[in-house]
């Protein structure tokens, strides 16, 4: 499944988060793709709410593999989502939510569970917000986030 609006010089992410995006990606390619990318996460199967996410305009390492990595994630019972940065230049980096007040969501890639820091968790607007501005700025740090580093991952 591709989802794209075309815009002309728009910059581009891929995204997998379903078994079947294992050999072919989403590709998310505007602001409006984002929007339908977190509305599936949230109205999709529980044990497939995260998404791993590449700017498609940011170089390749060597060995032909992105030198990043974003997580994102969607509860859709709590309206509440995380987001996780990873590259050799910040390292493992988190969205630093408030104390959570409840047991903090599972969050699962294509079936498979993904463990994050406590207090991660922030409003789903946030997550919207935040791979808008990954998507626009070609693949950097989103700057409208509060991070934490963490040795999780």
């Amino acid at each position: 499944m591709i989802i794209f609006l075309e815009r002309k010089l728009m910059a581009s992410l891929d995204a997998y988060y379903r078994k079947e995006h294992a050999q072919e990606p989403v590709i998310v390619a505007s602001e409006e793709a984002v929007d339908v990318l977190i509305d599936e996460l949230m109205s999709g199967p529980v044990d497939h709410n995260l998404a791993q996410v590449h700017s498609l305009d940011r170089p390749l390492l060597p060995s032909g593999f992105p030198d990043h990595e974003v997580m994102v994630g969607a509860s859709a019972g709590r309206n509440i989502g995380i987001i996780a940065f990873v590259d050799g230049g910040v390292g493992n980096i988190f969205s630093v939510g408030m104390p959570d007040t409840e047991p903090a969501t599972a969050y699962f890639l294509a079936g498979h569970p993904m463990e994050y820091p406590e207090n991660c968790e922030v409003p789903i607007a946030l997550v919207r917000e935040a791979l808008k501005e990954f998507l626009l700025t070609g693949g950097n740090v989103p700057t409208c986030v509060d991070w934490k580093r963490s040795d999780l991952w």
